[in-house]
C-alpha cells in the first residue's frame, strides 16, 4: 500500500536516488499500462495508468509474486527503430541500464526473472518485426572481476571500486561497454573507442562508488559533478584505469600501443616526447594526438605570457621553436609529395600555385603570413629571404618592384623574385626569375624556355643596367634527349641534382656589344627541382627528429644542438652551391 501510495504521487521518493519522475516515460510512448503486482503474499492489485489516473486500483484476493506491466495504444507517429519494441533488445537495454542493481542483487544470492513479451497484429518481416519473447534471469549477467582504486587525491578515487569482464570470443564482434554506477542503475560513459579494441574481445566496465549516489540530472543521462572534479578529468582518470587493466589481460594491446607510438612519432615528430610511452595503458591515436597538440599549446602559451625569461624558460622556449620549426618542415614534404604526384594531365597553373599562388605580389613585412602560402625554398632555401616575390604578374610590375617606374610591358613571368633589397632607395638589388614548362610538351616548346630567360634578362637590364647586381634564372621543365644534347651543344654543364639540372653564365647584351652582361641560367627538370628540395628537405627533418629525440633522452638543452647545425646547414649549403659552380 505504501509503494502504491508513492506511485499515485509525482515527486515522492524515498532517497536520492529516486527522482519520482520514471512513470511518466510511459505516457510519452504508450496511451495506457495495465500493471498487475502481487503484494503481502495473498492480494493482487490492478490499475491501468493513463493521462486519467487519479489513484485507484482494483485489489483481489489472490495467491502469487511479481508484477506484470501490458503496454498498450502506442501514441507516437512511427516508431523511430524497431529495436525499441524487440524483446531481445529490450533485454539487453534492461542489463545494460540496471546493471548494478541485477549484479548486486546476484552477488546477494537474490534470485529474478523478467518475461518480456511482444504480440505483433501484422508482422513485418523485412525488419524482423513479429511476435516474439525474451526471458530474462540474474544469471545471464558475466562474471566480474574487481578491482579497488588506491588514490587518495579525491573523495571518489579513495573508495572506487572497477567491476570488470574480458571475453574473447571470435564468434561475436568485439565491444566495449563502460559506465558509472548512479543510484543502482548505469550511467554510459563514452571512455574507450571502439576502433582501440581487438578483433573478438567484448569488455565491460562498471565503476561503482558512494560518491555517486544522487548526481545525476533528472533524465538520469548527465553525471552532476562538484566544481572540483571536471567530467573531463574524471573520464581521464577512468580512461587510464581501464587502459591498465586492458593492456594487463589483452597482450595485443601493448603491441598495438608499440605500432600506434611509433606511427605518432613518424608523422608527428614535433611532438615527439608529448606521446604517452606504449605500456602506458590503452592508446587511442585521435585522443592522444589531441592531448600532445594541447600540451604543445599550453607550454608554447605560457612562454609567450613571461614577461622576462630565465635560463630554463630560455632553453624551453628555443625548444618549442625547434618543434614548430620541424612542424614547418613536415608542411614542405606535404607539397613536395602534392607535386611528386603530379602528371602531364596536370596544368601549368596547378604547378604554379602550388609554388606561389598565382597573380599575387608577396612582401617581406607580411612573410610570417605568407609562410605556407610562399613555396620558393623549392628552389633553394636562399631564396626566403626575398624582398618581394611577383607571382605570374607583367613585366611592368617586376620592374615597379625594382626601381618604381611606369613602364608598359605586359609579358608575364611565372615566378619572379626580388631579394636583399629594398626598391626604395639606390641600392643595387638581387633577382630571381623562374618559367615553368608543364610536363609533355614537345623539344620546340622546351626549348622556348631559354628564349623567354634571355628576353626578360634584356628586359630587365635595358631599364635598369645600373640597379641589378646580379640575376638568376630557372627554366624548369621537361628534358628529353634531343634538348639534353641541344642544351650540351650550346655549352650548358650539368651540375649534380637528383634529376637533370643543367647550369651556364649567359652574356646578354644591351647595348655594349663588348661588355656583356653575365647572368646566372639554370635549365633543370621537374625530377631535379622536386627530389632536391625532398633530398634538402629530408636532411633537414631527419637531423631535427634526431635532436629531439637525443634531447629528450638524456635532458640535453636543445638550442646549441639546433642552432649548430642550422648554422651549419647555411654553410655546407652554400659551400656545396658555390663548389659546384666553381668547378665549371
Amino acid at each position: 500500500d505504501e509503494n502504491f501510495e508513492k506511485f499515485s504521487q509525482l515527486l515522492e521518493v524515498d532517497g536520492i536516488d529516486h527522482k519520482g519522475l520514471g512513470r511518466l516515460v510511459y505516457l510519452a510512448y504508450f496511451n495506457n499500462v495495465k500493471i498487475e503486482s502481487f503484494y503481502e503474499i495473498s492480494k493482487k492489485r490492478i490499475f491501468t495508468f493513463n493521462s486519467k489516473f487519479i489513484g485507484k486500483a482494483d485489489v483481489l484476493e489472490e495467491r502469487g509474486s511479481g508484477s506484470s506491466l501490458f503496454f498498450d495504444g502506442y501514441c507516437k507517429d512511427r516508431i523511430y527503430k524497431y529495436d525499441y519494441l524487440t524483446p531481445y533488445k529490450i533485454k539487453e537495454s534492461l542489463i545494460q541500464e540496471f546493471f548494478p542493481l541485477f549484479f548486486s542483487k546476484k552477488e546477494k544470492g537474490k534470485s529474478l526473472n523478467i518475461k518480456i513479451e511482444l504480440e505483433v497484429e501484422h508482422p513485418n518481416s523485412n525488419n524482423d518485426f513479429y511476435s516474439s519473447q525474451s526471458v530474462f534471469n540474474l544469471d545471464d549477467l558475466p562474471q566480474l572481476h574487481k578491482v579497488t582504486l588506491e588514490d587518495e587525491s579525491t573523495d571518489l578515487f579513495r573508495n572506487l571500486e572497477i567491476h570488470y569482464s574480458i571475453e574473447n570470443k571470435a564468434e561475436k564482434n568485439k565491444s566495449i561497454y563502460t559506465a558509472v554506477c548512479v543510484d543502482n542503475r548505469a550511467l554510459e560513459l563514452d571512455l574507450v573507442q571502439i576502433e582501440a579494441i581487438p578483433s573478438g574481445y567484448q569488455l565491460r566496465f562498471l565503476f561503482v562508488s558512494d560518491y555517486f549516489q544522487g548526481k545525476v540530472n533528472t533524465s538520469r543521462q548527465k553525471l552532476l559533478l562538484p566544481d572540483e572534479l571536471t567530467e573531463k578529468a574524471l573520464k581521464e582518470k577512468l580512461r587510464e584505469e581501464i587502459g591498465n587493466i586492458i593492456i594487463c589481460n589483452i597482450p595485443k594491446v601493448k603491441e598495438n600501443n608499440q605500432r600506434v607510438t611509433e606511427k605518432l612519432n613518424e608523422n608527428f615528430p614535433h611532438l615527439t616526447g608529448y606521446f604517452p610511452k606504449p605500456s602506458a595503458g590503452l592508446i587511442l591515436k585521435t585522443a592522444v594526438l589531441e592531448l600532445a597538440q594541447s600540451k604543445f599549446f599550453n607550454d608554447q602559451r605560457k612562454i609567450l605570457e613571461c614577461e622576462n625569461l630565465d635560463d630554463e624558460q630560455y632553453e624551453k622556449a628555443i625548444e618549442l621553436s625547434s618543434r614548430s620549426l620541424v612542424e614547418y618542415v613536415m608542411y614542405r614534404s606535404l607539397i613536395i609529395q602534392k607535386l611528386k604526384s603530379m602528371t602531364s594531365k596536370n596544368h601549368e597553373k596547378e604547378l604554379h600555385q602550388l609554388i606561389v599562388p598565382m597573380q599575387q605580389t608577396l612582401q617581406k613585412e607580411e612573410f610570417d603570413d605568407d609562410i605556407y602560402n610562399n613555396n620558393v625554398w623549392l628552389l633553394d632555401d636562399r631564396f626566403m629571404t626575398y624582398n618581394t616575390i611577383l607571382s605570374d604578374e607583367t613585366m611592368q610590375d617586376v620592374i615597379q618592384s625594382i626601381a618604381l617606374d611606369n613602364v608598359e610591358d605586359n609579358s608575364r613571368p611565372d615566378i619572379t623574385i626580388v631579394f636583399s633589397g629594398n626598391p626604395n632607395t639606390d641600392l643595387k638589388v638581387n633577382v630571381v626569375v623562374v618559367e615553368l614548362k608543364k610536363h609533355g610538351l614537345p623539344l620546340a616548346k622546351n626549348e622556348e624556355v631559354l628564349s623567354q630567360l634571355r628576353q626578360r634578362a634584356r628586359k630587365l637590364l635595358a631599364y635598369f643596367p645600373n640597379k641589378i647586381e646580379k640575376i638568376w634564372f630557372y627554366g624548369i621543365t621537361d628534358i628529353d634527349s634531343d634538348f639534353r644534347r641541344s642544351l650540351k651543344e650550346d655549352g650548358y654543364k650539368e651540375l649534380f641534382s637528383h634529376g637533370q639540372m643543367f647550369f651556364k653564365p649567359q652574356n646578354i647584351i644591351i647595348d655594349d656589344e663588348n661588355n656583356p652582361f653575365i647572368i646566372d641560367l639554370f635549365v633543370m627538370t621537374y625530377d631535379s627541382f622536386i627530389n632536391d628540395a625532398e633530398s634538402r628537405n629530408a636532411a633537414f627533418l631527419r637531423v631535427l627528429k634526431s635532436t629531439i629525440r637525443k634531447c629528450i633522452e638524456s635532458a640535453i638543452p636543445i638550442s646549441p644542438i639546433v642552432t649548430s647545425f642550422i648554422s651549419q646547414v647555411a654553410i655546407d649549403s652554400q659551400s656545396v652551391c658555390n663548389n659546384s659552380l666553381n668547378g665549371l
